[in-house]
């Protein structure tokens, strides 16, 4: 259950920039949303626009160089991370936010068992000794859904397929039981069976414990599916902010709107083409002067070349960053 009284994290104004030979690339420029305990708050977008580099600032794991945390609050149980020492970090990252990555391949090391990469976690951060650590290992396996837990645990990471890695990612992800999961992309290359039983995982987690999940993803059937809900990340900036199913039948951004139509769905003429969004995502080095999709705008007017629109409600719980009324978006589609 969504407990409303109570914000995990609350992100104001946040801003990471990369300053690179092109220009300073503001990656995420000013970016503001909250979770709520027990809450699933899904962030979407296309690649590019600072999904996965705002949930690398929550944990601060941007490079330096060339990226820095220019701006802005990351409010984690009311404690500001961006103050936070890097002691205080260590014990965070892992124990009470943990972050399943979007390549579990490359986030397991390959010359270590499955139960030495879990035991670490549960040693460091539980304090649990090597044989109490070695029998939650195995329970957080059967946990997850994989079978022969007992015998598998001893396994390396190539020993299992693709879509097992990432249930073993999940495991140390659980390990110390966080406040707080960031997901980036965690389906990503899986094919959608393997999709629904991994996020089953993860809600069933978020049900029992109240733990609160932070969803990156492009596949908007899963967010659908399980988000609360939805961000919509344009260049850097939420462009949108609704509840999953207020987004899903009224988006009242041209960007969302783009996204929704450019899904194949089942209950359309199987002839009819998919609207593909024209044009390419802004080089963000070199942004315009104002709207960042106004370039790719089906609806922009000369305002919108000119000023940002800012984020306003629009709804109970419904915001959008646009001149346009809504009205006037739906019709230009």
């Amino acid at each position: 259950m969504v407990d409303k009284s109570k914000k995990v994290i609350d992100i104001k104004n946040l801003k990471t920039h990369f300053f690179t030979r092109e220009g300073e690339v503001k990656a995420v420029d000013g970016l503001s949303y909250h979770v709520y305990k027990g809450e699933n708050v899904g962030l979407v977008g296309e690649s590019g626009c600072g999904k996965s580099v705002s949930a690398m600032s929550i944990l601060r794991l941007i490079p330096n160089p060339p990226g820095r945390i220019a701006g802005g609050e990351i409010l984690f149980q009311e404690k500001d991370l961006l103050k936070a020492s890097d002691k205080e970090m260590r014990n965070i990252r892992g124990n009470r936010i943990s972050m399943i990555f979007q390549e579990p391949s490359t986030s397991l090391n390959p010359v270590l068992t499955v139960k030495e990469q879990i035991n670490e976690s549960l040693t460091l951060h539980r304090g649990l000794d090597e044989n109490a650590a070695s029998e939650e290992s195995i329970r957080l396996l059967k946990l997850v859904g994989i079978s022969d837990a007992e015998r598998r645990v001893n396994d390396y990471p190539f020993q299992f397929s693709g879509g097992m890695q990432q249930r073993i990612m999940i495991a140390m992800a659980l390990s110390c039981n966080p406040e707080l999961l960031i997901a980036d992309e965690p389906t990503t290359a899986l094919d959608v069976t393997v999709q629904a039983q991994l996020m089953d995982i993860i809600d069933d987690i978020r049900q029992k414990f109240g733990t609160s999940v932070i969803m990156i993803t492009h596949n908007l059937g899963l967010v659908a599916r399980y988000v609360d809900r939805v961000n919509v990340m344009y260049a850097g900036r939420i462009v949108e902010s609704a509840s999953t199913d207020e987004l899903f039948e009224n988006a009242q951004h041209p960007y969302t709107e783009g996204l929704l139509a450019s899904v194949p769905r089942l209950d359309v003429d199987k002839h009819q083409k998919i609207k593909a969004i024209r044009g390419q995502p802004p080089d963000l080095a070199h942004m315009p002067l104002g709207c960042g999709f106004a370039p790719r705008c089906e609806c922009a007017r000369d305002i919108c070349f000119r000023e940002k629109p800012l984020l306003e409600k629009s709804g109970e719980d419904h915001f959008r960053a646009c001149f346009r009324k809504p009205d006037e978006i739906h019709g230009a589609h």
